[in-house]
């Protein structure tokens, strides 16, 4: 495997885990309208009421394994060691409680989306992560770098955070057929937050693919005295 691709591999695995944490976390705030107060969303979601304490759960957990997941992605990106266990256990546990609600969704309302979806994001990216176990495929990424080096890649992150952003402002278009009462799309209680989110992610991972494409002479100083520190180390062994 040639060295783009394997850091294509790489940056692939970054943007499916930052997407899959992002999902997680819209998942989770998406369910707290019908978790705390589901009479308000007409018949179809009253069925909820006596479940109420399972959605509630439901958006703590999911809340909590969205941030673990976004600081599991951030280790992928440092080149910290535990990153791959991290992510098999967070991605499963996201599996579980994705299926669950799921479960539980079309078993009350007959309508589980679009949280389906969430769990096929999720079990797609584990699958990727076990594959990646192949010795062909494993040995020739470079997973564990310096951990938090300078020279740590922005790209990764700098796309992850666009196709978040751009995610997360098209929210009312891919969620709201099954998000839909009575002609009204409950993805506009959340209209505001998800605008606001979205923009920020974009931009962010626009400066950071910029950033990625222009030299900081601070941080090339940084680098070029952290290359030499690392060979006078090497000299001296």
């Amino acid at each position: 495997m040639s060295k783009k691709g394997a850091k294509a591999i790489r940056i692939l695995v970054i943007i499916l885990m930052g997407l899959t944490a992002l999902i997680t976390l819209l998942g989770g705030i998406g369910t707290a309208c019908v978790a705390w107060d589901p009479v308000k969303f007409g018949p179809t979601m009253a069925v909820l009421k006596p479940y109420q304490w399972l959605y509630q759960l439901m958006v703590i957990t999911n809340i909590i394994a969205a941030i673990v997941a976004f600081r599991v992605t951030f280790a992928l990106f440092r080149h910290e060691k535990w990153f791959y266990t991290g992510a098999l256990v967070i991605l499963i546990v996201i599996s579980a409680l994705a299926a669950i609600q799921m479960i539980a969704s079309n078993a009350l309302r007959g309508n589980s989306m679009p949280n389906d979806f969430r769990l096929y994001l999720t079990v797609f990216t584990l699958a990727v992560l076990l594959l990646l176990r192949i010795p062909g495929v494993w040995n020739k990424i470079d997973w564990t770098g310096s951990a938090g080096s300078l020279g740590s890649p922005a790209t990764p992150a700098g796309l992850a955070l666009i196709l978040g952003g751009a995610l997360t402002l098209t929210t009312a278009i891919w969620a709201g057929p099954s998000h839909t009462i009575n002609g009204y799309n409950l993805v506009n209680e959340l209209q505001l937050p998800l605008l606001t989110g979205g923009g920020a992610m974009a931009l962010s991972g626009m400066a950071l693919l910029l950033l990625s494409r222009v030299r900081i002479p601070a941080l090339s100083f940084k680098r070029r005295r952290q290359r030499s520190t690392n060979t006078t180390m090497i000299g001296e062994r």
